[in-house]
């Protein structure tokens, strides 16, 4: 079962995400065989909003919660708080699975 993963990065850690960004994106490709989707969260003005999303494909919820525990960015502490709830694909790519 998918899990939704969404990420709220600590207010002021913006260099912290910076200084992290390689070795998160190496780990999101060593992870790719989990990931349905995930991507940082914007402002209208393509901004950093402070934090992500996260659809990963692992059947527990303890699952899911290792997977983020084990990114660099919640490694370096740069979450504040992290939500985690169960997913049902619906539609991806214009792609109906109901």
């Amino acid at each position: 079962m998918p899990f939704f993963i969404e990420t709220f990065d600590k207010p002021g850690h913006a260099q912290m995400r910076i200084d992290e960004r390689a070795a998160h994106l190496a780990f999101l490709e060593e992870h790719r065989h989990l990931l349905l989707a995930c991507g940082a969260k914007l402002t209208d003005e393509d901004e950093n909003a402070g934090g992500g999303v996260y659809i990963v494909d692992v059947r527990t919820r303890e699952e899911a919660e290792q997977f983020i525990a084990r990114d660099p960015f919640s490694i370096a502490g740069l979450f504040e708080r992290v939500s985690i709830v169960r997913w049902r694909k619906a539609y991806v790519d214009r792609t109906c699975f109901l």
